[in-house]
């Protein structure tokens, strides 16, 4: 009985070429310097009064007034513990009121203040020039396409998160509902 053959190993060098990849083409690599110039960009426009967390907060209270923070958590994708951290900070600032409904002392109710109200006044029209200024480099096509990508990313992705994004009403404390 013969032995098969013994194959000699493939070159290393070969193989490395193979599986190598440059660590600044990896697509986690990518999407942190995506974020991280998205961020840069974001203050530049926008200025330094809030972050862009504390925007997203901002813009969902302005369309869901009076929900509590977990619901506010849900609709921003952040856990519970950074958005109650977050709402105390805005209150502080005069720009977000919390209360406490006399049914319940163990969740708090958001508002804007008149002052987070005004200041979205301003922020709003300048994330329309950041939208702009962030996909400025791509042709109206690479726009649309790129957007439909990141978006079918984020959303095929979303239950990877440690705090998924989740805009159902359905168990809001506020008895609000509604659908995605």
């Amino acid at each position: 009985m013969s032995l098969p053959a013994k194959r000699s190993p493939p070159n290393t060098s070969t193989r490395r070429r193979a599986v190598r990849v440059e660590v600044y083409d990896e697509p986690g690599h990518l999407i942190r310097r995506a974020q991280q110039i998205a961020v840069s960009m974001f203050h530049s426009t926008m200025g330094n009064g809030v972050t862009p967390i504390q925007y997203c907060v901002l813009r969902v209270l302005q369309e869901h007034p009076g929900i509590d923070q977990v619901t506010l958590a849900k609709f921003c994708a952040l856990d519970t513990s950074t958005t109650a951290d977050l709402a105390v900070r805005l209150e502080e600032r005069g720009l977000v009121h919390r209360m406490m409904p006399m049914k319940s002392k163990r969740f708090r109710l958001l508002h804007l203040t008149s002052e987070g109200t005004q200041l979205l006044k301003k922020l709003v029209p300048r994330s329309t020039v950041l939208a702009s200024r962030l996909l400025r480099a791509l042709d109206g096509d690479e726009q649309s396409v790129f957007m439909h990508l990141l978006k079918k990313f984020v959303h095929l992705n979303n239950d990877e998160s440690r705090a998924p994004l989740d805009r159902g009403f359905a168990g809001s404390r506020n008895g609000a509902s509604g659908g995605r």
